[in-house]
């Protein structure tokens, strides 16, 4: 036990001997001393070594010695932290912090954002569905029935566990389900993801973003469509656009058309992008086919209405002159913050 004393004695005196002058000669005190291999472990595993007479006697003695440790280590803790070490000790801490990035939306939500509230200020509603959908309403109900050649124009990816499941080539399928309900009128907009099996570059790619709209309803005409789509333009895009509508085809609307708007990035004199024309197309619409209409359980002599469909990215591309659709999903900060302003 003599020997054991005289141990503590010449540890404590190395304690109260001891130089801490930053972090790394803390942390070697901590660990000879305190750590679960150190000194003040070791003693306390020679007690039993002790004759059961001199426990007690020893045991305050250790204990004494427990608290010296402890408490110099506590000290030299804190006038490491007041004093810093040899690595922090030159830093100002009253100098402000770094900026925190300011975080922002993605391009095609501040778009998606901005079309959902120009078509809500004209009383359209948000409707929503799958996008995994059955054949049904994906084509059949649209006036696209088995083996139409219409469905050539959608390179659909089908679903291999059943082959009447797909993934939704278009936000239509939203609109049957609607119109399925038979609460008219309606007058709804249905953003959201559709996919198509294209080749992606830097004008298409496998999945982009929709938003289209149908208005149903008694005496629904091709000038409410058009008056409709006017203002929509002039908002998006400001009033000095030009627009024009050119005949198309859809198997769901009848009649059917193209809208295009003057090129944002010419002013209408002719670039790579509008292909020289002075046009860019934006949208496709047109008056809801009567058997579309009689599909969903609608009477078409009493009712009529109005779709319209457009592609986000197309529209994201014209507002910031954004020239590779690619961008949109391939998350590079450099590209996306950008858009912090613009939230």
């Amino acid at each position: 036990m003599d020997q054991l004393i005289e141990k503590i004695k010449q540890y404590k005196e190395e304690i109260d001997a001891a130089v801490i002058d930053g972090a790394a000669s803390l942390e070697e005190y901590r660990i000879k001393f305190l750590g679960t291999k150190g000194i003040l472990k070791g003693l306390f595993g020679e007690m039993k070594s002790v004759a059961n007479e001199n426990k007690k006697e020893f045991g305050q003695i250790l204990n004494d010695f427990k608290q010296h440790a402890e408490a110099k280590y506590e000290q030299f803790k804190e006038l490491t932290s007041v004093n810093g070490d040899s690595a922090t000790s030159s830093l100002d801490l009253t100098l402000p912090g770094d900026d925190i990035p300011v975080g922002t939306h993605h391009p095609i939500s501040i778009v998606r954002n901005e079309i959902v509230s120009i078509f809500q200020r004209l009383g359209f509603a948000i409707a929503e569905g799958p996008e995994i959908e059955d054949d049904m309403h994906n084509f059949t109900a649209l006036n696209l029935p088995e083996n139409h050649p219409a469905r050539d124009m959608q390179d659909t990816f089908y679903i291999s566990q059943n082959p009447d499941w797909l993934l939704r080539t278009h936000t239509s399928s939203v609109q049957v389900r609607e119109m399925e309900k038979g609460k008219l009128p309606i007058r709804i907009i249905c953003p959201g993801r559709v996919y198509r099996n294209e080749t992606i570059s830097a004008r298409a790619h496998c999945f982009f973003q929709q938003v289209e709209g149908l208005y149903i309803d008694e005496n629904v005409s091709f000038a409410d469509l058009k008056q409709t789509l006017y203002f929509f333009v002039q908002e998006m895009f400001g009033k000095n656009v030009k627009v024009r509508f050119r005949p198309s085809y859809f198997p769901f609307t009848e009649p059917s058309a193209e809208m295009d708007i003057s090129c944002l990035i010419c002013g209408g004199k002719g670039c790579n992008v509008c292909k020289h024309t002075g046009w860019v197309e934006i949208l496709g619409c047109g008056m809801v086919h009567p058997k579309v209409l009689e599909n969903c359980g609608i009477d078409s002599n009493k009712y009529t209405g109005f779709a319209f469909g457009m592609g986000i990215e197309r529209i994201t591309m014209l507002k910031y002159q954004i020239k590779d659709l690619r961008l949109f999903s391939e998350n590079d900060v450099r590209f996306l913050k950008q858009f912090t302003s613009a939230t």
